[in-house]
């Protein structure tokens, strides 16, 4: 018969197994979850980044194919190509605001989805009342055409608000139900999301005006 001296020291060594590998599977799975440029190893990072860059990738080139729809509409004002860029950016620029802070304070669990939501979407409509009227003010004295002024200062306003909410959704929906760093996939598709927005807003509304 096995003493009680082995039988302890046999389940001390299985006890030190089991807890030396809970211990770095824990670890992994934090790799797996959170991504620190400081600490963690190049092949890691890339292998957290490059397929969320990918999928941007993919969503990129299907807006560029669902820009070439409205083809018709850039026939008739071929100006409204010169504010795609401003529409865009804004739209992303108060996107990745939003986004920046609210995954700082939900890593840190000091985040609560509701307050947030009604804050940014009552920002995002004050900040994209304002930027729609300055830009649909400019594209008048410069275009000297009013459906187009209306056509970007609406387009701008219905994005930077949208923006407010994606911002804010896509961080949530990967750290609470995907269980992903919000850091990592949070920017890359939440861009590449809101620039299919915006530029559906845009064409969508010049449509609707200058094709009426």
């Amino acid at each position: 018969m096995l003493s009680i001296n082995v039988i302890r020291a046999n389940t001390i060594q299985v006890y030190t197994w089991f807890y030396m590998t809970s211990v770095r599977l824990h670890k992994h799975l934090k790799k797996l979850i959170y991504a620190d440029d400081a600490t963690e190893k190049v092949g890691l990072l890339i292998k957290l980044r490059l397929p969320w860059l990918i999928l941007g990738l993919v969503f990129g080139t299907a807006i560029t194919f669902m820009i070439s729809r409205f083809e018709r509409v850039l026939a008739e004002q071929v100006s409204l190509a010169f504010f795609i860029p401003v529409i865009v950016y804004m739209s992303d620029a108060f996107g990745t605001q939003t986004e920046t802070i609210y995954v700082r304070n939900l890593t840190l669990k000091q985040a609560k989805f509701s307050v947030y939501l009604i804050k940014e979407l009552l920002l995002g409509l004050v900040v994209g009342s304002l930027s729609g009227l300055l830009l649909g003010v400019f594209a008048y004295i410069w275009i000297e055409s009013a459906s187009v002024a209306i056509t970007v200062g609406l387009a701008l306003f219905a994005s930077i608000t949208t923006a407010a909410v994606t911002a804010l959704i896509v961080p949530t929906l990967l750290h609470k139900v995907a269980k992903i760093d919000p850091a990592v996939g949070a920017g890359p598709f939440t861009t590449v999301l809101q620039d299919m927005i915006s530029l559906l807003l845009y064409f969508g509304i010049a449509s609707a005006i200058i094709l009426r």
